[in-house]
């Protein structure tokens, strides 16, 4: 079997173990190719899940997928028309949630989703009301400004999750972790993306916090078009390495407050993840040359153990016996 059916083969899984009726099968197929195409880290953490609650995590994901492209996509549109087809983004899905269907299949997948697992509807007002940011707002004078966009575009990912990964106690006990954990994979992705950002025109990095070390959008830009980090932005990048890290470890005790089979998707997706801020301070804050990343061995090997893990809890409650599969 090659590798194009036996990930079709692993669709089907999912969605049988789902219960995801035929009408929205394609509705979920379709964002779960997005994960796969888009969120390599991301999509084989959520392979570690059970079958059954990989589908409502593609539909989340897809659907930040969608927004995100509309935002992100460099092209000729301005950012009034992008404004304007997130207007239109957000009354579409305003009506499928009231309706409970659409006709659009990231829409559709991700209103099953909000319906089977309870997912708060606010939590998609706010992180379009970040995203909204992204048109208009380049920069961020201090932490404060920056945490409020990041609320929108991170915090409430990890709020999204949270009813489809479950917990072992009142879901409200790991909401300060589960945000603490996705404002901590934004920041990472601020640091890795420094350079791309700033081609669209964008700084994620607080300013009156750069201002420390003599940094300004100016000296970033002019590292970007050297290819590399002087002293003063290696020691500023330093600093942000360290207080993102902080938020890697406000997080961690809340992986241990999620259901036990969801517990070694969401430390593999940590481990990655921290490691990328590993590579961008090994490389010597190369993020204006090129894009930093964990080696696809090393990500493999991670997955690999962590499996390991998921299939012997399995095998101990009785369960399964055969190799993993995804």
């Amino acid at each position: 079997m090659d590798a194009g059916a036996w990930s079709a083969v692993g669709a089907r899984r999912e969605l049988d173990s789902a219960g995801v009726p035929p009408a929205l099968r394609p509705a979920y197929l379709r964002s779960r190719a997005l994960n796969a195409e888009h969120g390599r880290t991301y999509f084989l953490a959520t392979r570690l899940l059970p079958p059954d609650r990989r589908p409502a995590v593609h539909a989340l994901y897809g659907f930040a997928r969608w927004v995100d492209d509309i935002v992100d996509e460099l092209g000729d549109d301005s950012p009034e028309l992008r404004a304007e087809r997130l207007d239109q983004l957000e009354e579409r899905l305003r009506v499928a949630l009231k309706s409970g269907t659409s006709d659009h299949p990231v829409l559709a997948a991700l209103v099953d989703t909000v319906e089977r697992h309870q997912v708060d509807p606010v939590l998609f007002e706010d992180f379009l009301a970040s995203m909204r940011m992204d048109l208009t707002v380049a920069s961020y004078p201090t932490r404060t400004d920056l945490e409020s966009y990041i609320h929108g575009s991170a915090a409430v990912i990890g709020l999204q999750l949270l009813p489809v990964l479950g917990t072992v106690g009142p879901p409200a006990e790991a909401r300060a972790a589960a945000a603490a954990l996705g404002v901590a994979f934004q920041l990472t992705n601020f640091l890795r993306d420094v350079g791309e950002d700033l081609d669209r025109g964008r700084v994620y990095l607080p300013a009156d916090e750069l201002a420390v070390f003599g940094v300004d959008r100016e000296r970033l830009l002019r590292c970007r078009a050297r290819g590399r980090a002087d002293g003063p932005v290696r020691r500023a990048l330093a600093d942000q390495v360290a207080r993102t890290r902080a938020h890697y470890r406000a997080a961690e005790p809340g992986i241990g407050l999620l259901a036990p089979d969801s517990r070694p998707c969401v430390r593999t997706a940590a481990v990655l993840y921290g490691e990328i801020l590993d590579h961008v301070v090994a490389s010597g804050y190369d993020v204006f040359a090129r894009r930093i990343a964990v080696p696809v061995s090393r990500r493999w090997a991670v997955a690999a153990r962590a499996a390991g893990v998921v299939l012997a809890s399995r095998a101990v409650r009785g369960g399964v016996t055969s190799r993993f599969r995804g």
